[in-house]
Order: structure tokens, then sequence, then C-alpha cells
């Protein structure tokens, strides 16, 4: 069976074919008669209008890129990104948007998604696991397209984003080590090229500093966001400085992985060595024993992060728009904490 044209249907209803393109997208400008004949041969027709052709009329593209600079088995394996991405795809369906997501792990991909980003394809863009000095927000935005990025943007970039308090639970997290009379207290940082990384170190070591501690280079090893990067950052950790009790994880994976190589050392979880971990995962109830972790709230962060990018697409200005959600440290059983709960 054919599928019905507007010329059909234009046909069918004694039109022309401007006419029933007017009234399929909605314009006022059409007489009542038209505009009824039209919409009947429409449903007798089962006529569905084309997307692209109708944002030509409305100039709304309905759709919204979600561009993730990380490799693939990262973004998929990683709570994180399935929860922010939760938030972003229930927010997109509240405005009836579609979500599209980029993922760019090379310059080349970048270069290839900045195309079709600038290419008329999205009403506008939220950035995701910017690296370094990224020039993506910037560009996208000196070529007219809204922005919103998640997390600290890259140094010196003016773009609107979303982030949770990265310094505060980081802060917090050392904070109730010391409280608990830890004395040797090492961190597994995230990438010093990412600000969440830059910005959860410098928390560990202002909680450090604020009760009268100086922070110790030997004490902190970086690594990627990931189980197998908190591994081997805990087994350099373990092998410089055997005496840590305790470690502030800059990422639930990254805690997960430090548990394995400190029980694969012979220690104990915490009589021997305290962890906590940041972001409050799945993960941080699926670790033996739970793990203490700081909360942030991933599914909130997307639907913020929707909520900025359509302000600023709404309004089609320029105002920054920067939102920092709280976080909140949740004490479990690696850390000395009851066996189960959030208490």
């Amino acid at each position: 069976m054919s599928i019905p044209t507007l010329e059909e249907v234009a046909r069918a209803a004694g039109v022309s074919r401007a006419t029933a393109s007017r009234v399929v997208n909605g314009s006022p400008s059409v007489r009542v008669e038209a505009r009824k004949s039209v919409e009947r041969a429409v449903a007798q027709l089962g006529y569905v209008p084309n997307r692209a052709s109708r944002s030509l009329v409305t100039r709304r593209i309905d759709s919204i890129g979600v561009v993730i600079a990380e490799p693939t088995g990262r973004i998929f394996g990683d709570p994180f990104f399935a929860e922010v991405l939760r938030g972003i795809s229930a927010g997109l369906a509240a405005r009836q948007l579609q979500l599209v997501l980029v993922i760019s792990q090379t310059p080349e991909e970048e270069r290839r998604a900045a195309r079709y980003l600038t290419g008329g394809h999205v009403e506008g863009v939220i950035l995701f696991s910017l690296h370094g000095d990224d020039a993506l927000p910037e560009h996208l935005q000196s070529n007219g397209i809204p922005v919103v990025v998640g997390g600290e943007p890259p140094r010196g970039t003016r773009v609107s984003y979303v982030d949770n308090d990265n310094h505060g639970g980081a802060f917090a997290a050392v904070k109730h080590l010391i409280e608990q009379g830890r004395t040797r207290i090492a961190t597994i940082t995230g990438p010093m090229d990412m600000p969440a990384g830059v910005t959860r170190r410098l928390g560990y070591h202002d909680a450090l500093r604020a009760a009268g501690r100086t922070p110790d280079a030997d004490l902190e090893e970086s690594g990627e966001f990931t189980r197998e990067g908190g591994q081997r950052s805990m087994e350099v950790l373990l092998q410089r400085c055997p005496d840590i009790d305790a470690v502030f994880a800059a990422s639930d994976l990254m805690a997960a992985g430090a548990l394995s190589a400190l029980y694969a050392a012979g220690r104990r979880v915490p009589e021997d060595v305290a962890v906590v971990g940041f972001d409050d995962s799945i993960i941080a109830l699926s670790t033996q024993p739970a793990l203490s972790s700081v909360h942030q709230s991933m599914e909130v962060m997307g639907r913020e992060l929707v909520s900025v990018l359509l302000q600023t697409v709404d309004a089609r200005d320029h105002v920054l728009r920067r939102v920092v959600l709280e976080t909140e440290l949740i004490v479990r059983q690696s850390s000395g904490g009851p066996l189960t709960g959030k208490n």
C-alpha cells in the first residue's frame, strides 16, 4: 500500500497543495471551510506530515543534540551517564522533543559532530565529559546554537552549565574520614583535564587544611573515572604509602576498583582502610561492604540541563545560566557506617 502524499490530500480536499500545506503545518491563515476539508482528507487518507518539511515552515527542528566525549564502553558501563540521560530524556519528552545522541572520541569525530550540529539538525546542544580546553562549546555558540554543559565548562569558556557541588561533596567526604580518626587519608582523583577531577581534588585539599593537616602529594594518584583506573591507582598508592588508612575516590566506579585492590593486598575494609566514593550510584549498594558515597542527583541534573537549555532556546538570548545542585554524604559500611541504609 502506498503512503499518501500531500498532493493527494490537496486533491481529496479540493484545495491547492499550498493551502493543504498551511493547514498541516498549523498556519492560521486558512479559511475555516478549507481547513475542515483538509482535516477530513488527512483523516480519510491516513496522511502523516513529514517532520523535516514541517520544520521548514515552523522553523522548529524538535530535536536536541546530546554530545558525550567518552568511549562508548564508558558511556554504557557507567551508571552516571545512564541516570543523567534518563533525566534528559524525561525532560525532552515533556516538551515533545527528540534526543539525538552524538558520541565523539577523537578529534575527527568531534569535527564531524560539529558539522552535524551546526547543519540545522538540532535546536540546541547538551555537552558532557569535556576534556582539556575543548573548543566545541564556543564553536557551537559562535554559530548561533544554544549550548549548555553538564559540569563546569572548560576554563575561560563563557557558557551555561549545570553541575553538582563537587567541592562541597569532596570536602564532606574527607571531613567524615577525619572525624572517624583516620590519619593517612589518600585520594584517587579523576582526570586532571576535567573540571570535576580538579574540583574534587581541591575539596580534598581544603578539608585536610581545615583540620590543620598539610596535603601530601604521595597520597594522591589520578586515574580515569573507571573501575580499572581506581584499581590501578589504589595499587600504586599502596606500594608508595602502605600505611594508608583511608581513601576518597572521585567516583563510585573508582572506589569499587580500589576495594578490589585493597582485598587483593589483604586489607580489610573498613577496619584497615576506610573508603568513600562519589556519585551514590547503584554501584554503592552492590559492593562488599556497601560503599559510603557522596550523593549527587544525576537524574535531576539531566532534567535541569534540559530546563536551562530550553530557556535559552525559547528566549533566543545570550544570558549565562548556571545551576549548582546540592550534594550529600551517604555513610555506609565501607567507612564505618551501618550495614545497610543511608544513615
